[in-house]
C-alpha cells in the first residue's frame, strides 16, 4: 500500500504555495533538482499530475489542487502533535502567549499583573506570525489586531483605536495636518502593496517578516509608508518620520485570541484578566473625554 511521507507533502505544499519551484527550493532550503525529482516521483506514486508547468510558473491541477487542502491539514495536524509532545513533557507549564512586539496598546503589563495562574512564556513574532501559532500549538493564546481569519479560533475585542499612517519627513504630504486615502497613490506599503487601496487582508504572500527598525529605515528613506496604530506611533517618534491621520483608513482593535477547541482554564483565566484590564482603561479614556 503506498504512504505519503511528510517530507513529500511538505514539498508539495512549498510548491503549490509559492508556484514556483525556485523560489520554493529556497523555501525549503534544498537544491531545486532534487525538489523537482521529489515531485514527479510523488506524480507517478499517486498515479495523477498534480502541477502543470511552464517555464515561468506552476499551476495545479485538480487533483493538485485537493492534495494541496488536504495535505495543508496533515501537515498542521502532525505539527500540534509534536508540539503538543514537547510540552507535555515539560517539567514546569507555562501558558505561552503570541504577539507582536509592541502590538499589546500598553495592556501587556498590566494583563500580567492580573493574571496569576502560570508563569507566560512570550513568543515574539513578525507581523502574520500569531495564528499559525495557535493553530499548530506552540501558542496557547495570543494578542492580535483585527480583522484576521479567525477560522478555528475564538476571540474577543479588547480595545480600539485610530490608525496613521508614518512616511518621510521629507515627503510632501507630511505638510498636511490630515490626509485622504487618495492622496497616498504612488506611494506603497513595506510589502508592495499600494496604500492607497487601505491596508491589505492578511494572510500576506510568503516573505520574510520585516521588523520596526526595517520598516521605519524603508519610510524614511521614502521607500514605503506604512499604517500602525496610534498607539505604536506614540512609542517611535523619529524625527525622519512624520505620522498623519488618514480619514478613510479603518481603526484597528486588538483583540485576545485562541484555539476554538481550548478548554484550558488557564487560557480561560487570562482572557478575563485581559478582558478587566482593557475595561478599566476603555473607562478611564471615557471619564478623561
Amino acid at each position: 500500500m503506498s504512504r505519503l511521507e511528510t517530507r513529500q507533502l511538505q514539498y508539495f505544499v512549498a510548491v503549490a504555495e509559492e508556484k514556483h519551484f525556485g523560489r520554493a527550493a529556497r523555501r525549503l532550503g534544498i537544491a531545486q533538482p532534487p525538489l523537482s525529482r521529489a515531485i514527479r516521483d510523488l506524480e507517478r506514486q499517486l498515479g495523477v499530475q498534480l502541477l502543470v508547468r511552464t517555464t515561468r510558473r506552476v499551476a495545479l491541477t485538480e487533483a493538485g489542487r485537493t492534495l494541496l487542502d488536504d495535505a495543508q491539514v496533515v501537515l498542521n495536524a502532525v505539527a500540534v502533535a509534536e508540539n503538543h509532545a514537547r510540552r507535555a513533557g515539560r517539567s514546569v507549564s507555562t501558558l505561552r502567549l503570541a504577539l507582536k512586539a509592541d502590538y499589546d496598546a500598553g495592556l501587556l503589563p498590566r494583563i500580567l499583573e492580573v493574571y496569576d495562574v502560570l508563569p507566560v512564556e512570550l513568543l515574539l513574532g513578525g507581523y502574520g506570525e500569531q495564528l499559525p501559532a495557535l493553530h499548530d500549538g506552540r501558542a496557547d493564546v495570543a494578542l492580535v489586531p483585527a480583522p484576521f481569519d479567525d477560522r478555528g479560533l475564538d476571540s474577543e475585542p479588547l480595545i480600539s483605536g485610530p490608525r496613521v499612517v508614518a512616511l518621510a519627513a521629507s515627503d510632501p504630504l507630511a505638510a498636511h495636518t490630515h490626509l485622504q486615502l487618495s492622496d497616498l497613490a504612488g506611494r506603497h506599503l513595506p510589502y508592495g502593496h499600494p496604500a492607497d487601496k487601505g491596508e491589505p487582508t492578511p494572510p500576506f504572500p510568503p516573505h520574510s517578516p520585516l521588523d520596526h527598525s526595517q520598516i521605519f529605515n524603508l519610510i524614511e528613506v521614502g521607500s514605503a509608508v506604512w499604517f500602525l496604530p496610534a498607539w505604536l506611533a506614540e512609542r517611535f517618534p523619529r524625527p525622519g518620520i512624520a505620522y498623519r491621520p488618514v480619514e478613510g483608513l479603518d481603526p484597528v482593535t486588538l483583540t485576545v485570541a485562541w484555539p476554538a477547541r481550548s478548554r484550558s482554564a488557564a487560557v480561560a483565566a487570562f482572557v478575563d484578566a485581559a478582558q478587566q484590564v482593557a475595561r478599566t482603561v476603555r473607562t478611564r479614556k471615557d471619564q478623561r473625554s
